[in-house]
């Protein structure tokens, strides 16, 4: 669903993409839009045909929601192409990444797996709450290294509207204090090994984003797109920590 949902925008921001990231397959010219047509059809199919041969409902909702804000973010038809409003856009990758994402597995393993009643934990309300962060934070960053083909296209997203340095810093601080707030989750927690894993753990994150951030060139669009993808292995390193927290 994942690739499904990124090779539609690629679908529809192939002339963007010229500008932003001309080394696209699509924007390059290494495939063809029909290839492309063709390969987000086929994984949409094969994401549905999973879920429904898995016969867990929270996993078919969640694939089916992601499905719907996924084509109406990036296809362009008359009231959709939400990613051209920044809120709606944000609003999009926050719902799917931060509230499908944790609620929608967290009910499949309890319901489908388990077979038993869902239980809303403090590591899944952790989770749902730190992921916000995230969420917000990776719909932000996203369009920093795209501002130029943005404001040509008509994409009124925040680095267009605020700047390029002001929406890197706002997200950095997002980030610390979502870190902060695992800071606190950790310190309040009753069980001893957890509150050392997660306070360590934390505290160690949110120190080398402090360090890697002060010395990104942000007039430099490789250096933003590399902290981009930094950001994206401290969102997945998060979910190395999250089944400790107790």
């Amino acid at each position: 669903m994942n690739i499904y949902i990124v090779g539609l925008n690629q679908l529809f921001d192939i002339e963007i993409d010229k500008v932003n990231k001309p080394t696209l397959p699509l924007a390059s010219g290494e495939y063809t839009p029909a290839t492309g047509v063709a390969i987000v059809s086929v994984f949409a199919a094969m994401s549905f045909g999973l879920g429904w041969a898995v016969g867990s409902q929270p996993l078919f909702w969640a694939l089916f929601i992601s499905f719907v804000l996924g084509t109406a973010y990036s296809i362009n038809l008359p009231y959709l192409r939400w990613k051209r409003f920044a809120v709606v856009a944000a609003l999009c990758i926050l719902a799917v990444r931060a509230v499908i994402v944790q609620l929608a597995f967290f009910l499949h393993i309890q319901t489908f797996v388990f077979r038993r009643p869902a239980v809303f934990s403090r590591p899944l309300i952790f989770a749902t709450g730190f992921m916000t962060f995230f969420s917000v934070v990776i719909a932000l960053f996203k369009d920093i290294p795209d501002i130029e083909g943005d404001r040509i296209f008509g994409i009124r997203s925040f680095s267009v509207r605020l700047g390029q340095k002001k929406v890197f810093w706002i997200c950095v601080g997002l980030l610390e204090m979502a870190y902060s707030v695992a800071l606190l989750m950790g310190a309040t927690s009753s069980s001893l090994w957890s509150k050392t894993v997660t306070i360590a753990g934390h505290s160690i994150l949110a120190g080398i984003l402090w360090s890697c951030a002060r010395s990104v060139d942000l007039t430099s669009k490789a250096a933003i797109t590399s902290f981009y993808m930094f950001i994206w292995k401290l969102f997945y390193a998060e979910y190395l920590l999250i089944p400790l927290v107790r």
